[in-house]
């Protein structure tokens, strides 16, 4: 379907244009040629900045102050236009239909963020890539080609297994993300051929005239040309709960740094108009406007993770030990025994011997099984890799409001001139808030509310509305007259910004008593509001006079000569849970990190309520922007807090600590916190976020808390411990046992196990592992973050696996002397069978845990289950049905006394070696904390 038809059909559905609040007496705007042409040429250099803003090369920022030089005259030119006589105003026009259509082809539809599903064959794809997929299939290969059907069916079962648990967990995963979604049909209202049009936002274009009022979304980059009493939110785009005012005309910012979303006359798509109404120009569309910046960030592969890198490396380590070790079986077996053909089904046998085939399937169940518990703690997982990543994170970079603060605006204090409660101050405020019509604030629904609350100390229900003065932004304040029914008097009440509401006094309230303002009162006053803004305060100004009821018109002139009553202080409170939760995660070795649009007074304020030590000054979006990248590298590991960046600033952040060597998680959720959500090891989102923010995520939080957050990660931790300790053992044993084989090749004169008995044995083994996921987690692993050392994993490959092979060497000693298997190698293949399988078997236990197996940690039922079921299958297979087949025959009685002193004493041994070798690497590495810093 076609752009153009796409667009049709959505305006056939669209609705009417209403008749717009500035349409009567406003001035038409018809662009000359020049004026055209010049607006054209703009245009084309916001999508040129655009593409260099989508490589990096140029910072939203920087492009719109780069085009403020170009955009000046155009805005003084469409000024004059509106604020031309009006004998000389031109008709309002708007593009023609045509030029809509020829700038739609040529700058496309106006769309910042395209979303990109994966599907089923896409998705079975990126499964199936797994190296140990691909590897388990290639053994598959090999043993159906070699007429060795049962191997090749149980390994491609395990690699079938778990690419379908893999594929279907994330499907539900993306299933229950869309669910939260909410579908919109969104238009606009243009000027088009002369008359006002409904469209949707995906047509416009470069040069189009929009009218906007309350409740309407912004819906492209646009410049104010004519607005009246313009307030909008943009929440998503910086993280600040409050409206900010916006008006026309209006000379750009002269910072060459100065934020392009602090100018008063830019509007940016993605954020909403609050209250008011404007007429203003379309100057970018689509991938040039400001969120299309960053939705071209979204687009950028992800970093691989941790998680990711471990497999990988975990991977290529058995793939170098088996280029080595088949080809060394092969060779000496063929040459000391003779066949080749049996060498070659022995070394294939070796082979899948040391594929830990389980693995897939163990971190697929583990990472299911995990995301399975953390829905239950209101956590949904879309990405099930990212739950090991969850467990290893050191870092968490937040945004300030909604995680430690309620978001949500209230009343924190009502003082008087001198700065103490008085409660006639919140009764005025009430009376104020409550009778101004239109849009109610955040600031009025606040004040409404806290009188709501003390009604048994303050009572608005007296009071008679006469007449209203309304709110402008030349004025900044707001005015009510009513009558007090029980006084029968007549007041005004004005509320506004303080230095506004000041300029319109003439006398305070002192102690009850009214007295002249004179220059000490004024010091007091600033000093009082100077107090409360360092302390992180909204502050507004209320003041009051009596008036003559008997008038039923009123207007600004008559806020004059006001009596000051005293000061309403706002504040966005900081969560009860918010500095617990922070204590949880230091003590389990987290670092949390401020990244916020918020100033840096409030975001300073909040931090110290909640008990999170800034680390020295807070560090600004202007302190960053100036860095190098060395100077940012240091500053992000010192400093804790981080005030007033812009949205790449933030991943830039992210970046910079990840290159440091931290697993880094952000936790956002809006537009502004999408690219450092997609630049973290694990992005966070909760359920009420927008859609980009969501779709960039890994976890989606159905609670905006750090307390449920901090669940998550204990999870993560334990679904990381199990994966490590399928990998841990899997590593010792298999490799331990193939050390025995090596020797045994050259040493014995016939093989030391049949291929049969190697792949029964390793298939045991593995069912014996199938309960790792359901296994307890010791309290002292989830203490502090782990990360995935492949160093680590060789270690207990040198230290343990040779301990292994020791005991190995010493069943075969045992059935070489003492039950004289040189003539007899069934026998002696049996006896390793035996004891091969149960030491293997039995050893998890020791792995398992850092303690003292059995007295100090126990596995979990199931899996004590499944490991002593499997040895006493085990012991059993001799003697059963099956023996002829596996050639194996019954064992001696003696062999079994030998047998339990050498599993005992392997057990020991291997129990003192582990704790010495936990020791060690339990050490953090360099940059990581550990158990001292928790």
């Amino acid at each position: 379907m076609t752009d153009q038809t796409q667009l049709r059909e959505a305006e056939q559905t669209a609705p009417q244009p209403q008749e717009h609040p500035l349409e009567t007496g406003l001035p038409g705007l018809a662009p000359s040629e020049e004026f055209s042409r010049r607006l054209e040429h703009f245009a084309q250099k916001a999508h040129v900045l655009a593409g260099l803003t989508s490589s990096g090369k140029v910072r939203p920022f920087d492009a719109f102050s780069h085009l403020r030089a170009m955009w000046e005259p155009l805005a003084s030119e469409g000024e004059k236009l509106i604020e031309s006589p009006a004998e000389e105003k031109p008709a309002m026009v708007g593009l023609s239909a045509a030029e809509a259509a020829e700038r739609l082809r040529r700058y496309g539809l106006n769309q910042a963020v395209v979303e990109k599903r994966i599907g089923f064959g896409l998705r079975l794809f990126l499964a199936v890539r797994n190296p140990l997929v691909l590897l388990l299939v290639a053994l598959g290969a090999i043993s159906y080609l070699t007429d060795d059907v049962t191997s090749a069916l149980i390994i491609v079962s395990m690699a079938v297994l778990a690419v379908t648990l893999k594929v279907v967990q994330e499907a539900k995963a993306d299933k229950a993300a869309a669910q939260l979604k909410r579908m919109v049909h969104t238009t606009a209202t243009v000027l088009r051929d002369g008359a006002k049009r409904e469209i949707p936002l995906a047509g416009l274009v470069p040069g189009d005239v929009v009218l906007l009022a309350a409740g309407d979304m912004i819906p492209a980059d646009i410049q104010l040309l004519k607005s009246k009493d313009l307030h909008v939110s943009q929440a998503m785009l910086t993280g600040e709960a409050l409206p900010v005012e916006k008006q026309a005309p209006h000379e750009a910012a002269d910072s060459p740094r100065a934020k392009a979303l602090d100018d008063p006359g830019l509007c940016f798509m993605g954020a909403n108009v609050i209250s008011g109404t404007a007429l203003a120009l379309v100057v970018s569309t689509g991938s040039a406007t400001y969120l299309g910046g960053i939705s071209a960030k979204l687009s950028e592969k992800r970093p691989p993770s941790d998680f990711d890198k471990g497999l990988k490396k975990f991977t290529a380590l058995m793939l170098y030990f088996m280029m080595f070790m088949v080809p060394f079986v092969f060779f000496a077996n063929g040459a000391f025994k003779g066949s080749w053909s049996e060498a070659f089904m022995f070394a294939l046998a070796v082979a899948v011997g040391l594929t830990p085939e389980m693995l897939p399937m163990v971190v697929t169940v583990c990472l299911s099984k995990g995301a399975l518990a953390m829905s239950r703690r209101k956590v949904i997982v879309k990405r099930l890799e990212a739950i090991q990543n969850f467990g290893a994170i050191d870092i968490l970079c937040t945004d300030k409001t909604g995680t430690l603060t309620q978001d949500k605006i209230i009343l924190e204090k009502y003082l008087d001139v001198y700065g103490a409660q008085d409660n006639s101050v919140l009764e005025y405020a009430g009376v104020n808030s409550l009778f101004q019509t239109g849009l109610k604030s955040a600031i009025d629904v606040a004040v409404i509310d806290s009188a709501t609350k003390n009604r048994d100390r303050v009572d608005t229900s007296k009071y008679g509305k006469l007449d209203e003065i309304p709110f402008d932004f030349m004025r900044r304040r707001m005015s009510v007259v009513v009558k007090d029914k029980s006084s029968d008097k007549s007041l005004l009440i004005c509320k506004g910004a303080a230095e506004e509401v000041f300029k319109c006094c003439t006398r305070c309230m002192q102690k009850g008593n009214l007295v002249a303002l004179g220059p000490e009162h004024r010091e007091t006053m600033e000093r009082v509001v100077r107090d409360l803004n360092e302390d992180g305060f909204r502050v507004v100004a209320l003041a009051y006079k009596e008036v003559d009821g008997s008038r039923t018109d009123f207007a600004v002139a008559d806020e004059s000569g006001l009596i000051l009553m005293g000061y309403l202080a706002f504040l966005d409170p900081p969560k009860e849970s918010a500095a617990e939760a922070l204590r949880a995660m230091i003590a389990h070795g987290i670092t949390p990190k401020i990244l916020t649009g918020d100033n840096a007074v409030i975001t300073a304020n909040i931090c110290r309520q909640v008990g999170l030590n800034p680390a020295g000054p807070i560090v600004t979006g202007e302190m960053v922007a100036a860095m190098d990248e060395h100077e940012l590298a240091a500053i992000v590991e010192e400093r804790h807090v981080f005030a007033k960046l812009d949205p790449m600033q933030k991943s830039t952040i992210v970046a910079a600590l990840r290159r440091g060597g931290h697993v880094v998680g952000f936790m956002g959720d809006g537009i502004n916190d999408a690219p450092a959500l997609k630049a973290a090891d694990v992005g966070i989102s909760v359920d009420s976020a927008v859609d980009v923010a969501k779709e960039s995520a890994d976890i989606i939080l159905l609670e905006k808390s750090l307390a449920v957050l901090e669940s998550g990660v204990m999870e993560g931790r334990k679904v990381f411990s199990n994966i490590t300790k399928y990998i841990r053992m899997g590593a010792s044993s298999n490799f331990g046992n193939m050390f025995s084989v090596l020797g045994a090749s050259i040493f014995l004169p016939f093989l030391p196990m049949l291929p049969i008995q190697i792949l029964v044995n390793n298939l045991l083994y593995d069912f014996s592992q199938a309960a790792i996921p359901t296994d307890n987690v010791d309290e002292e692993f989830l203490a502090r973050p782990r990360r995935w050392r492949i160093e680590d994993i060789k270690r207990y490959i040198l230290y343990l696996g040779p301990i292994s092979s020791l005991f190995d060497y010493a069943t075969f000693f045992v059935m070489l002397s003492l039950f004289h298997a040189w003539n007899n190698p069934t026998l002696f293949q049996t006896g390793w069978f035996v004891e091969s399988l149960l030491s293997q078997t039995l050893i998890v236990h020791v792995i398992r845990t850092d303690k003292i197996p059995f007295l100090q940690s126990r596995a979990s039922l199931l899996l004590t289950l499944t490991t002593f079921s499997i040895c006493a299958f085990g012991l059993w297979l001799p003697y059963s049905p099956l023996a002829g087949f596996l050639g194996l025959v019954a064992l001696p009685g003696d062999y079994f006394w030998l047998l339990a002193l050498i599993l005992f004493v392997y057990m020991c041994l291997t129990q003192v070696v582990k704790s010495w070798l936990a020791r060690r690497l339990n050490q953090p590495a360099p940059g990581l904390p550990g158990p001292a810093a928790a």
